[in-house]
């Protein structure tokens, strides 16, 4: 089963989060180098967009990692209530 839209939304953004905090980086360090508004990334961080590829091409190089990187984080599915 895949996870719904919006908690893949979250989890990204908390795993981009992470990555950020990790490596010392603020949301305006990451921006800049991204050549885009803070707002942007704390949008994608907060789970409230779906970036599109480009997006996360830019990411990966404010973030210093490889694009790859982005994409290694675990889905929470849960379950349906009826």
């Amino acid at each position: 089963m895949l996870p719904k839209k919006d908690i893949l939304q979250k989890q990204f953004g908390i795993h981009v989060k992470n990555i950020r905090v990790a490596k010392g980086l603020t949301q305006i360090d990451v921006s800049s180098k991204m050549a885009k508004d803070q707002q942007s990334l704390q949008r994608v961080e907060s789970g409230n967009v779906s970036p599109s590829l480009y997006y996360l091409y830019e990411l990966a190089h404010g973030l210093q990692i490889d694009i790859k990187e982005l994409f290694e984080f675990s889905t929470v599915v849960r379950k349906q209530k009826k």
